[in-house]
C-alpha cells in the first residue's frame, strides 16, 4: 500500500433540497498492489474529516474499471498516468482554495437530504462561459466495519507517535537533568564565591566607616578648639578693654575717636570670626556630604568589582579553554615534527643507500670493464663471463626497484602530512556544526513537546467520543428490547395487516451502473415490519447481543427510532461507480 497523496482540501458540499456549504475534507489517494492469485493494481480514493471520525467515503478503481471511466468521461491518459494527473488537479484546487473566485475547486454532491450513501466528487474548472467538469468520481459511504478499521489504524498511528515522543521525552529529560545537575554545581560554586565577596565587602565597609568616624571626630575636635580659642581671644580683648577703660577714663573725651575706630576693628574681627565659624560649619556639612558620596562610590565600586570578578572568571575560563586548545595543537605540532624528523631520517638513510648503490654500480662497471678485457684475452671463458654479467644486471634492476619503492614511501608520507592538516580543519568545522546542531535540537525538543501535548488532547477527545457512542448503543439496545417485548404481546394477524398497509408504498431505485437496488428508509421500515409479522419470535437474536465495538447510529429520523430500528445494510466498497 503506497500513499500517493494526503491533504486537507476545501470542498463545496451540496445535498438534495439544501444549500451549498464549504467544508474541509482530507483527500487520500493510495495505490494497492495485489500479487495473489493475479497481479493487480487498484487505486483507492478516501474522503475523511479530521473533526468527524465517522465521516468516511471510499472508492476502489481497478484497471478494468478505469477503462469504463475513460470511455464515459473521455479521458486521454492511461491507468499508469491517471493517479499523477488526478493529484495535479487536486494540487491546483489546493493552491486556489484561499482565492475569492477560484478557477479550480472540488464539488461533493449527494442525492439524499443528508450526506450519506453514494456521493459524487467532481473537479470543476470555471471560465467566463461555463463550468468544465474535468473528472467526476462516485464514492460510497464506509460501513461500520470500515469505519472501525480506519479508526483503529488512526489510533495505532497515534500510539506509535506517542511512543516515539515518549522516547524523545525521556532522552530530553535525561539531558535536562544532566544540565540541571551541572547548573546546580555551578550555582553552588557561585554562591560560595558570593559569600566570600560579601565577607570582604562587610570588612571593607566596617573599616571605611571606622575611618570616616575617626575623621569626623577629629574635625569636630578641631572646630571645638577653634571655638575655645575665639572665646579666649574675646575674653582677653574684653579684659584689655576694661583695663584700658579704667586707665583711660580720664582720656575718654580725647580718645573717643580712637576707641570708636578700635571698636570698629573689633566688630570687623568679630564678623570675620563669625564668618570663619560659618565657613567651618559649611565645610563640616560638605565633608559629611563627601562622606556619603564616598560611601555611594564605594558601593558602586564594589558592584563594578563583582561584575569585573565575573568577567575575570569568564576570561579565565576562556583562557583555560584556549590553553587546552593550544596544548592540544602544540602536541599535534610536536607529533608532526617527530614525523618530519622520522621522514628526514628515512630520507637520509635512503640517500646513503642510494650513494652506496651508486658506488657499487661504479665498482661493478669497473669490474665489467676488467671482465671485458679478460673476455678479449680469454675467449674460452666467454660463456662464464656472460652469465656473470647477466647476474650483475639483475642485481642492478632489483636495486633500482628498491629505490623506486623508497621514493613512493616518501611521497606517501608527504600525503599523510597533508591529510593530517586537512583533518584538523575538518575537526574545527565539525565543532562548529555540532554547536549549531545542539541549538537546532533544542528547538526540535520544544516543537516535539508541543506536538505531544496536542496528541494527548486528541487522544482524550477520542476516548470521550467512544464513551458517548457506547452509551448511545446501550440505550438503543434497551429500546429494541422494549419494542420487541411489546410486539410479542400483539397477535400475528394485526402484524400482517400492518405489513399489508405498509408494503404498497415500497419503491426501489436501481442504479444502472452497479445493478444493485438502493432501498429508501420507508422500504427498510416496511421490510422490518414484514419480517416481524412472519417470524413469531420477533427480531433476530443477533440484534440482542451486546457488542462493544458498535458505533452510534447517526442521521436516523426520530419516528423510525421510536417505531422500529432496522439493521443498517453494510455497503461494500464500490469497485468503480461514476456519473455520466
Amino acid at each position: 500500500m503506497d500513499q500517493l497523496f494526503s491533504k486537507v482540501l476545501q470542498v463545496i458540499v451540496r445535498c438534495k433540497d439544501g444549500e451549498e456549504r464549504k467544508t474541509n475534507v482530507r483527500v487520500t489517494i493510495e495505490l494497492q498492489l495485489t500479487t495473489s492469485p493475479v497481479h493487480k493494481r487498484d487505486l483507492l480514493v478516501r474522503l475523511t474529516d479530521d473533526t468527524d471520525p465517522h465521516f468516511l467515503f471510499n472508492l476502489s478503481i481497478s484497471e478494468e474499471d478505469f477503462q469504463s471511466l475513460k470511455v464515459q468521461q473521455g479521458l486521454l491518459v492511461d491507468f499508469a498516468a491517471f493517479p499523477q494527473k488526478f493529484i495535479d488537479l487536486l494540487n491546483l484546487c489546493f493552491s486556489e482554495q484561499d482565492v475569492l473566485s477560484p478557477r479550480f475547486f472540488l464539488h461533493l454532491s449527494c442525492q439524499l437530504a443528508v450526506l450519506e450513501g453514494h456521493v459524487s466528487l467532481s473537479v470543476i474548472e470555471t471560465n467566463a462561459f461555463k463550468h468544465l467538469y474535468h473528472l467526476s468520481l462516485k464514492l460510497v459511504q464506509g460501513s461500520d466495519k470500515e469505519v472501525k478499521d480506519y479508526l483503529a489504524v488512526c489510533v495505532n498511528s497515534l500510539k506509535a507517535e506517542k511512543q516515539a515522543l515518549d522516547k524523545q521525552l525521556k532522552k530530553t529529560e535525561e539531558d535536562l537533568s544532566r544540565q540541571l545537575s551541572y547548573a546546580q554545581q555551578t550555582v553552588s560554586e557561585k554562591t560560595k564565591e558570593l559569600d566570600r565577596i560579601r565577607c570582604e565587602w562587610t570588612n571593607q565597609t566596617s573599616s571605611l566607616s571606622s575611618q570616616h568616624s575617626q575623621e569626623l571626630q577629629s574635625e569636630r575636635a578641631k572646630s571645638l578648639e577653634l571655638q575655645n580659642r575665639l572665646q579666649l581671644q574675646t575674653e582677653q580683648l574684653r579684659q584689655e578693654l576694661e583695663s584700658a577703660n579704667q586707665k583711660s577714663s580720664q582720656q575718654l573725651h580725647s580718645r573717643v575717636t580712637e576707641l570708636e575706630s578700635s571698636c570698629r576693628e573689633l566688630t570687623e574681627r568679630k564678623y570675620k570670626n563669625e564668618a570663619a565659624v560659618r565657613d567651618l560649619k559649611s565645610k563640616l556639612i560638605g565633608s559629611e556630604e563627601e562622606c556619603q558620596r564616598l560611601k555611594q562610590q564605594v558601593l558602586s565600586l564594589r558592584r563594578e568589582n563583582s561584575t569585573l570578578d565575573s568577567e575575570v572568571h569568564e576570561k579565565e575560563r576562556l583562557a583555560r579553554q584556549m590553553q587546552m586548545k593550544a596544548a592540544v595543537l602544540e602536541q599535534e605540532i610536536k607529533d608532526k615534527d617527530q614525523l618530519m624528523l622520522r621522514t628526514k631520517e628515512v630520507l637520509e638513510v635512503t640517500q646513503q643507500q642510494k650513494e652506496s648503490i651508486e658506488e657499487n654500480a661504479e665498482s661493478k662497471e669497473l669490474q665489467n670493464q676488467k671482465l671485458e678485457e679478460t673476455v678479449k684475452l680469454l675467449s674460452e671463458d666467454i660463456i662464464k663471463a656472460n652469465e656473470i654479467i647477466k647476474k650483475l644486471m639483475a642485481e642492478n634492476r632489483t636495486l633500482a626497484g628498491k629505490n623506486k619503492m623508497k621514493n613512493i614511501a616518501i611521497i606517501r608520507q608527504e600525503e599523510i602530512l597533508q591529510e593530517t592538516s586537512e583533518n584538523l580543519k575538518k575537526v574545527e568545522n565539525d565543532l562548529q556544526s555540532t554547536k549549531h546542531q545542539l541549538s537546532t535540537k533544542d528547538e526540535e525538543m520544544l516543537k516535539l513537546k508541543e506536538q505531544l501535548e496536542s496528541a494527548m488532547q486528541k487522544l482524550n477527545e477520542s476516548k470521550e467520543l467512544l464513551k458517548t457512542n457506547e452509551n448511545v448503543i446501550r440505550w438503543l439496545n434497551k429500546q429494541l428490547n422494549e419494542k420487541q417485548l411489546c410486539r410479542q404481546a400483539q397477535s400475528p394477524e394485526s402484524v400482517e395487516n400492518a405489513a399489508q398497509r405498509v408494503t404498497p408504498g415500497l419503491r426501489a431505485h436501481f442504479l444502472p451502473q452497479t445493478g444493485k437496488a438502493a432501498v429508501s428508509p420507508e422500504q427498510g421500515a416496511g421490510q422490518m415490519v414484514h419480517r416481524q409479522g412472519g417470524d413469531s419470535a420477533g427480531l433476530d437474536s443477533k440484534y440482542f447481543e451486546r457488542r462493544d465495538d458498535r458505533i452510534a447510529v447517526r442521521g436516523l429520523p426520530s419516528d423510525l427510532l421510536h417505531t422500529a430500528v432496522a439493521p443498517r445494510a453494510k455497503l461494500p466498497v464500490a469497485s468503480a461507480y461514476f456519473t455520466q
